[in-house]
Formats: C-alpha cells, structure tokens, sequence
C-alpha cells in the first residue's frame, strides 16, 4: 500500500499543514489499527516510506536472550485496504481541523462585533441556530430575548460573545440580550461613533424592556444625544426597530457625579444630588414629589438601569414630602422599591455587563 508523497506535500502547502506531522499521524493510525487485528504481532509498528509513499508494518525480533535481531515486515490478509480506509480518514480529519481552524480564526475577529445571518430549523427548541455562510451559530435561551420570536427564514442580527473550536467543529456563540448589542447598533447608525467624534461610555439594559446609553462629545458644538436620535429620530428609531420596540434613554455622561446622576434617572426630572460616600458611591436623590414614581420607574426599573449606568447607588426622596401627591404608605413602598432595586443592580452588574471574549 502506498500513498501520493507529492499530492500530500501539494495539500500540506495548501492548507497550511505541516508535512512530517501529517505523515506521523498516518503511521500512528495505522499502528493502532494493526494492533486490534487478532493476528497482529507484538511490537508491530506502521512505518511509511518519505521517498516512495510505501507503508509497511514493522515488527522486531528479538532471540532467546531478548536481544535485537532484525526488523520484518508483516501485512495480514486483507489490511491493506483498512490502510487505504485509515489514510483516507486521516487525511479527512487533517482538512476539517485546518478549515476549522480557518473559519475560527475568521469570526474570532468579529468577537465584539454585530454579525447577521438566517434563521435555520434547530433540533433543541431552546436555541436559535443561525446560518452565517462558512459556519451556524447559536443564540442559547441564555442570551434570547423572551419577547422575541423568530422562525426559520428570519434574518437576524447578534452580538457575537464567544468563538471556539468544539468537538464537532467552529462554535460561534451569539446574543440578542448582550448590553453591548445596543451600543454597535448604534455604531452601525450613527457616523460619529466611527470617527470617534461621539463615544458611548456605558449602556444598561434589560433587554425588551428598556435601555440606557450614556454619551459624550470629544468635538465642541456637537451634541452626543442629537448624534444618536438622528434627524427627526431616524438613527434612534432604526436602533429600537430591530430591538423590537424597547425603549432607549439616551442621556449625557458626566465626571460629575451628582451631575451623571441625575441625568440617568431620566426621563425624571431631578432637583437635586447630594453625594453622600464618595467612596462607596452613594448618593441622595430629591425629586419633585409628582416625579417620584417616574424617577424609580415600574417595579424599580428607571432607578435599577440608572445604578448599573452610574456605578452609584441612590436613595430617592420626593423634595415635598408634606404636599406630596403620593400616600405616605405609596411612598414608603416606593423608596423601599428604589433601595432594593439598587442593591439588586449593584450585585447583578457585573453579570449583566459580563465581557467578551475579545475583553478577556
């Protein structure tokens, strides 16, 4: 049995193989393959010819004493054709781990990035598989939005997390729910952020819920909100359209803290921020009392979004708690609402803004 050195040099080149390696593994494989034939002799070994492309078995023999005599060749009726079967199987494996290593190679580059493809028909019911071209990712029930469904057919963007080499090949790992999603949505829309003219500092989300995206300018005369919203809301919009209707607060950013503070509980109104513990960051909020409900939103989301935006935790106090339109009883639920919520954001933040594998 023999085998086409030149057309394996030919292939190794093509694919960036190396030569010896290639050939090591064919003897190694046909080495373990003899062994499990019942006629197989002890020690035997597959050796292949670098010149002419001959593979042999090899088998010491040794005399009485134990001591080395000379080498013979053994070929069992039949073997030769599970050689050629093993070298083609070898050959096989070697080109699949090169493309392999091509194709992830190829998407690690998009880790951190937006990728689209279509919407393929998936074994588990609880994973979204999508057909990128040269590989399919996955969208794990992790990484979906619940208020989302899609079926076979669908385009779709992600956020592309994770690329790796699995058993069975390129695993690319996708997100819908991913708060940086947001924020290279926004890139693909908005000029400025290429150039670097208008920077996103923090995004928070809930994902199908609500968003909030803080920014800045590093131009003077360029407002960083106008920038996102687009004219008439064009870039705002187009963001929300594919996030299906969730809700984005886009607000400035600031090195001030009661400053930055306030503008991320919007769209509340703030009367003022007084920092309480510089170090734990944590800081008194008065607002109007008709824009206590509004500054700690449903079920404490505004102020939990506005906590894991700043990094600070707020208290919030309506700034008329005599004339308050609020109940007593109301306003106590809903400054124990805005602490728990805090304290609930605080110890989520950093799973919820967990960072990819291109930040790792």
């Amino acid at each position: 049995m023999s085998v086409d050195v030149d057309a394996l040099l030919a292939m190794t080149v093509e694919k960036g193989i190396p030569l010896e390696k290639l050939l090591n593994s064919i003897e190694q494989t046909v080495t373990e393959s003899y062994a499990e034939l019942p006629e197989a002799m002890p020690q035997g070994r597959a050796v292949l010819n670098r010149q002419t492309g001959e593979i042999l078995i090899h088998v010491p023999q040794f005399d009485a004493e134990g001591i080395y005599s000379e080498t013979i060749t053994h070929m069992p009726e039949g073997f030769e054709s599970k050689i050629k079967s093993v070298v083609r199987k070898v050959l096989k494996e070697k080109m699949r781990a090169s493309n392999d290593a091509v194709i992830v190679a190829e998407f690690t580059g998009s880790v951190g990035d937006i990728i689209s493809g279509i919407v393929q028909q998936g074994r588990d019911v609880n994973i979204i598989y999508v057909d990128l071209g040269k590989v399919e990712g996955k969208i794990p029930l992790i990484e979906q939005v619940p208020t989302e469904h899609y079926k076979h057919g669908d385009r779709i963007k992600a956020y592309v997390v994770d690329v790796r080499q699995g058993e069975k090949g390129p695993e690319v790992t996708l997100s819908r729910t991913h708060p940086l999603f947001v924020k290279m949505l926004f890139t693909l829309e908005v000029p400025e952020l290429k150039d670097n003219v208008v920077e996103i500092v923090g995004v928070s989300r809930e994902a199908g819920q609500r968003s909030k995206v803080s920014v800045r300018s590093h131009r003077s005369g360029v407002s960083p909100k106008g920038a996102l919203i687009g004219p008439v809301g064009a870039r705002a919009k187009a963001v929300m359209d594919e996030l299906h209707g969730e809700k984005i607060d886009i607000v400035d950013f600031s090195e001030d803290p009661a400053t930055y503070v306030a503008s991320a509980l919007a769209p509340a109104r703030v009367t003022s921020v007084e920092i309480v513990d510089l170090l734990a960051k944590s800081a008194k909020v008065i607002v109007p009392d008709y824009q206590l409900s509004l500054a700690i939103g449903k079920d404490g989301q505004n102020v939990r979004l506005a906590v894991k935006l700043t990094g600070w935790r707020m208290d919030i106090h309506p700034d008329n708690p005599v004339e308050r339109l609020l109940k007593p009883s109301d306003i106590a639920k809903a400054q124990a609402a805005a602490e728990a919520a805090a304290a609930l954001a605080l110890a989520s933040e950093s799973d919820e803004l967990r960072p990819t594998a291109a930040s790792e």
